[in-house]
């Protein structure tokens, strides 16, 4: 079975459980008459269905009820995401005092909340924080770093790079959340632009405008960019035109040299290997053809460090992550990644820097999560 095939399993799978959950909790707190569980059964259904059912829409050329759809499916996912983790501290804490209870042989049953309690509490909680984690999500922070190095050369004093990552242009997010993004691009200035990823989203319909607003963002070193995942699930021939159109040069499996200020590397997303349609090389075998006395930037959508690679480039930006985009899904993301945001030390020499993301996959919320530009300064230290 196709690695692509067992996802959706996978996916479908355990969102119909969270689909389950919530609707078991709500019929035992509100015990709903035969035509209102009805129209919930079926509102559930298609909300389990809704990412596959806007995937079609779009691929059929019907944008506006994608979009449409798109949108609601998408805030209830994060809604119902947050209503499930908050429900289930409830269930822990149930589990808890029954254990007690058990232990200690006292009736323990008034500090048990009801089914109504244990339905409403997480669910007041859970639009508390959408409706904050959508806010949040519109927050383009600009994150700064800067890195000492004797690579730079002392006449050229300070090279800027700006990493955007995770943009997921798409039916959400589309003009007005780019221009808060480039708004952050343009006012730090870059000598680069880099792109690690997931530019945009699934099918590329009604993006028209999208990629001259990235052309008109000025960098005199250029753009450059490397594929996502979702590059090859939006399709990577449609992709890649899109990303060369907004200005990038795309690095598949290739690297270059910036003559006199440093050297630049890219590599493709695995999931390109699902699709067929990757480029993978090795990674050392990539860097070791480039020279070492300049620094070296190697992209690469997944923090995930090749341990031969290490030590062959200076300073690796990723993204992917998003750092979880909504907590506590952050603690999952921990849990895979060896970082899921910030900088990280790697040894010999070599750093990684995970961005936290500048857009939403899926939900459009964030939290403690917030979005961001990444402004890296590499700065002479001769």
């Amino acid at each position: 079975m196709k690695a692509v095939n067992i996802f959706f399993i996978v996916f479908f799978g355990l969102y119909g459980l969270l689909h389950l959950y919530g609707f078991t909790r709500l019929k035992r707190a509100l015990e709903p008459g035969p035509w209102p569980l009805a129209g919930l059964t079926l509102f559930m259904m298609t909300m389990v269905l809704a990412p596959l059912l806007v995937r079609l829409l779009e691929r059929n050329a019907w944008p506006t009820p994608a979009r449409l759809l798109a949108h609601i499916g998408y805030v209830w996912m994060g809604l119902l995401f947050l209503f499930v983790s908050c429900a289930l501290v409830l269930d822990f804490y149930r589990v808890l005092m029954l254990l007690l209870q058990g232990v200690v042989r006292v009736d323990l049953s008034r500090f048990m909340p009801s089914p109504r309690l244990s339905f409403f509490a997480p669910l007041i909680l859970a639009l508390t924080v959408a409706i904050f984690g959508f806010f949040q999500a519109l927050n383009i922070r600009t994150e700064r770093i800067a890195i000492h190095t004797a690579k730079i050369p002392r006449d050229i004093g300070r090279v800027r790079i700006v990493q955007i990552s995770d943009v997921h242009l798409g039916l959400i997010v589309r003009q007005g959340r780019l221009a808060k993004i480039l708004e952050r691009v343009t006012a730090a200035h870059p000598d680069l632009l880099v792109s690690t990823g997931d530019l945009v989203d699934g099918q590329l319909n009604e993006l028209a405008g999208l990629a001259e607003q990235i052309r008109q963002v000025k960098t005199p070193l250029g753009k450059y960019a490397v594929t996502g995942n979702h590059e090859f699930y939006a399709g990577i021939g449609t992709a890649l035109k899109f990303t060369q159109d907004a200005g990038f040069t795309v690095l598949r499996g290739r690297g270059l040299t910036v003559p006199g200020v440093l050297n630049l590397a890219g590599v493709d997303d695995p999931a390109g290997n699902r699709f067929g349609t990757g480029h993978m090389i090795s990674e050392k075998a990539l860097l070791t053809d480039l020279p070492r006395s300049i620094f070296t930037v190697l992209l690469k959508h997944r923090p995930l460090p090749e341990e031969e690679s290490i030590g062959l480039f200076d300073l690796q930006l990723s993204g992917h992550t998003h750092k979880g985009q909504i907590f506590p899904f952050t603690v999952l993301i921990d849990l895979m990644y060896p970082k899921s945001a910030g900088l990280m030390k790697l040894g010999a020499g070599t750093r990684l820097y995970v961005s936290r993301g500048s857009g939403t996959w899926g939900p459009p919320i964030r939290f403690l999560s917030a979005p961001e530009v990444t402004v890296i300064d590499l700065i002479s230290a001769e």
